[in-house]
């Protein structure tokens, strides 16, 4: 593993199972609170919200972010 990736928490960590992971932690409506982003509103499923996340790189970042927050919250 090079320098650059091991301490990189989304190394490895496909965009489906960051989404599944915060939908199962935080759920689709405290997801939708803390980054805005409709397909978290309207008829939320994890399908429609790849489909948006890959072709949108600004919300897949937040995203992203949002998932290096929860998981570093969780290891404090």
């Amino acid at each position: 593993m090079t320098d650059i990736q091991k301490n990189n928490p989304l190394h490895g960590i496909t965009l489906e199972a960051i989404l599944r992971y915060l939908v199962e932690n935080m759920g689709w409506e405290e997801m939708n609170e803390r980054v805005r982003i409709n397909c978290f509103y309207e008829n939320p499923s994890i399908s429609s919200s790849l489909k948006f996340l890959r072709k949108t790189e600004w919300a897949r970042k937040k995203v992203e972010l949002l998932y290096i927050d929860v998981i570093s919250q969780e290891r404090k």
